[in-house]
């Protein structure tokens, strides 16, 4: 937030978009942190430093003259010489008049002085956070315990249900088509193929399809995956997606990469989270809503 203060302080106005860059000058973020996105696609430093004018605004240290557009006050002068090192939304929360968001409200009183120093006490790396940040990082948490379950479960079952699963997973994904269709291969007939995707009504493009399953803590050699190299050559073809429960070890990645054929390797964790994002054995607990300020709804009340 002192960034973005110092950046205000010749008095001008400046627009909110127009101040992330600077800010992130300032703070000497590299292109590579540039470039990292929250899930939602947004800029990391970018949200951060929309947050930071919304907490200053809040605190009555920055004041909006017109509708995204940001200027000092003299409270956000004062704030700026008291804690030139930085500063936090806990130092805000001592600014009278500072307006503590809707969340923070049930947990104690909106008079500053009656907060309890532990009630206010958050970890440093989740204080650094934004609130969409620590959102997305509790989704994270949340997802990456799923996967684990999931890949649990899937190894428990026989080899068929797993083969299915990975059948229903490509077809929640799309991949069959409108007119396309997914075929599971007989299981004592396979030839080290589990399904076929064809996704047109006549089969000129056709994926074969492995689903193997193997201990969570295994790695899928070469020779597993050049086993189904050959598969596909016997069977004409010229792409292949091979799922496992656990990974594939270096020397796999870089057979498959060098081959004329198409083959995709998918491992448990990414399988998991193709599962996950394509609700294929897993369910919808909850929804949360997150709002923002609709622009175009106040555009017609600018002066």
């Amino acid at each position: 937030m002192v960034p973005a203060l110092r950046l205000l302080a010749d008095g001008d106005i400046h627009r909110g978009n127009t101040v992330a860059a600077p800010v992130a000058d300032a703070l000497a973020i590299t292109p590579e942190q540039r470039e990292k996105l929250l899930p939602s696609g947004q800029p990391r430093f970018a949200n951060r430093a929309n947050w930071a004018l919304s907490y200053l605004y809040r605190a009555g240290a920055v004041e909006r003259p017109t509708r995204a557009h940001y200027r000092i006050t003299d409270v956000g002068r004062q704030l700026l010489a008291s804690h030139p090192a930085g500063l936090t939304e806990h130092d805000l929360r001592a600014v009278p008049g500072y307006v503590i968001p809707s969340n923070h409200r049930n947990a104690a009183s909106t008079s500053p002085a009656s907060v309890p120093e532990s009630s206010s006490t958050i970890p440093a790396e989740t204080a650094a956070l934004s609130p969409t940040e620590q959102i997305e990082e509790g989704i994270e948490r949340i997802h990456e315990e799923l996967a684990s379950e999931l890949l649990g479960r899937l190894h428990d079952q026989d080899p068929a249900f797993f083969e299915d699963a990975v059948l229903s997973l490509l077809e929640a994904m799309g991949y069959p088509g409108t007119d396309g269709r997914i075929t599971r291969t007989q299981l004592s007939r396979d030839g080290g193929i589990d399904g076929i995707v064809d996704q047109d009504a006549l089969g000129l493009s056709r994926v074969y399809v492995q689903a193997k399953r193997y201990d969570l803590d295994a790695a899928v050699g070469r020779p597993t995956v050049q086993a189904f190299a050959g598969a596909l050559q016997g069977n004409g073809a010229n792409q292949g997606v091979f799922f496992t429960t656990s990974r594939f070890s270096t020397d796999a990645r870089d057979f498959a990469e060098k081959l004329p054929t198409r083959v995709v390797l998918i491992d448990g964790a990414r399988l998991a989270s193709l599962m996950i994002r394509y609700h294929v054995g897993v369910q919808v607990k909850k929804t949360y809503e997150i709002g923002e300020i609709d622009e175009d709804f106040f555009a017609g009340t600018e002066l």
